[in-house]
């Protein structure tokens, strides 16, 4: 590669970099930024924040409707095109609105991300709960159900993974012993589900059942979450574990229709 060549793709990875700590500022607590917010969470010097910005507005990546700037419309569109949503929610959804019909409390849709749940979808109906991760948030893993049924049908690395990052204390109730989580992993195989009593939240109970794709490898959850008076793993465990099964069957059919085997030659 001539120094030319070298100079371009340096100057244009430096770019991608900049981009990529302006929309790393952004999070469900901070949807809207100032230009003084953007340069503090960004690192990034004020003329650089100031020149990157204007260009993601010119390619819809950022927007500016006044003097805050905001994630821009043209990153929705692209988002709507990401397997996570365009395939497992669209293959998911009908099940969610079934349970949330049954359960008349929250359900989420989740994927493993690390060692956190990326929350994909959430029906909330009139009375939502402000203390859960909004659609695109985060949870931890180890003190969620939706973590735990995902972690009870995945490989040890994850597990490891998840226990290296710490287990870190939510409520007096979390399981922050690694000899303790793996107990209650062991357990979850053979009910179907998996349950977590006020351990993220206070007052707050969830029960989720894990989603697999065509070759058996679990790819997300799905739970119903709700006040722990409401939420009794007895009643709404075996709603939850026959919602996830039919999940997984659609989302099995879905995928093996969009990506069929090439012909044989």
């Amino acid at each position: 590669m001539s120094p030319a060549h070298r100079d371009l793709h340096a100057a244009a990875d430096g770019s991608l970099a900049r981009a990529a700590a302006l929309l790393d500022a952004f999070d469900v607590t901070h949807r809207e930024l100032g230009l003084s917010e953007l340069v503090r969470r960004s690192g990034l010097p004020r003329s650089t924040v100031h020149r990157t910005a204007a260009r993601m507005i010119e390619l819809g990546w950022l927007d500016k409707p006044h003097d805050r700037y905001r994630i821009g419309n043209r990153l929705f569109e692209l988002s709507g095109l990401v397997p996570v949503r365009h395939e497992l929610r669209e293959a998911v959804l009908p099940f969610l609105q079934d349970l949330y019909a049954a359960a008349k409390t929250t359900v989420q849709l989740g994927v493993l991300e690390g060692t956190e749940v990326l929350v994909v979808e959430k029906i909330t109906g009139h009375r939502p709960m402000p203390m859960l991760s909004q659609v695109g948030g985060t949870i931890p893993a180890h003190c969620s159900g939706l973590g735990r049924a995902i972690l009870a049908w995945s490989g040890e690395d994850s597990l490891e993974s998840v226990i290296a990052a710490g287990l870190h204390r939510r409520t007096p109730r979390t399981i922050t012993s690694p000899t303790a989580l793996r107990r209650e992993l062991a357990a979850i195989p053979d009910r179907g589900w998996a349950y977590d009593r006020e351990e993220g939240n206070v007052g707050v109970s969830c029960v989720a059942g894990p989603i697999f794709d065509a070759t058996g490898t679990v790819v997300a959850a799905l739970s119903v979450t709700g006040p722990s008076h409401a939420v009794r793993p007895d009643l709404i465990g075996p709603a939850v574990r026959m919602a996830a099964a039919a999940a997984s069957r659609a989302y099995s059919s879905r995928r093996w229709v969009a990506r069929p085997d090439p012909p044989s030659q």
